[in-house]
């Protein structure tokens, strides 16, 4: 399966393929706003302020699959993300990522870049860097902060330049 063919569905529900993300860098993260790890969303925003004009995409999926951290709807999920963090980078409607009804573009990512000891995603925040290519080249724990992961990011803007 090609990244490029997946579909997935906005924060507004609108259904999109992440073909509209060919030639760009995209870092997919699942995301939730009750989470120790939700300060992240600061970092994650300042890597797509400082590198969307270079061809980076971060991509934010709510997931509410850990200890009910994203229960609420997805109205207020992007209020939420916009007026604590000043998230601009694109964000999804809920998805699961473990399990029987785990997305098909989580279960593409699992199968492309597997875990520590289990492909399974063990918590939120989880991140994937996928190259222009759209291949999965990295996978880095929720504890990874985002900043840290930054020399990654460049190395794949400025390959083959």
């Amino acid at each position: 399966m090609n990244i490029y063919n997946i579909k997935v569905k906005d924060i507004h529900a609108k259904e999109i393929k992440l073909q509209m993300y060919k030639g760009r860098v995209m870092l997919i993260v699942n995301v939730a706003s009750k989470c120790s790890f939700t300060p992240q969303y600061s970092a994650l925003e300042m890597l797509h302020e400082k590198y969307a004009q270079e061809g980076l995409s971060v991509l934010g999926f709510p997931c509410n699959q850990f200890l009910s951290q994203e229960s609420e709807d997805e109205a207020t999920i992007e209020e939420f993300c916009t007026l604590n963090y000043g998230v601009t980078f694109d964000m999804f409607s809920k998805v699961e990522v473990n399990g029987d009804k785990a997305h098909s573009l989580f279960k593409h990512l699992k199968r492309e870049m597997g875990g520590f000891l289990t492909d399974s995603i063990k918590w939120n925040f989880t991140k994937f860097l996928v190259d222009r290519e759209g291949n999965v080249v990295k996978r880095y724990s929720p504890a990874t902060k985002p900043e840290s992961i930054e020399k990654d990011i460049v190395e794949l803007l400025h390959k083959e330049e």
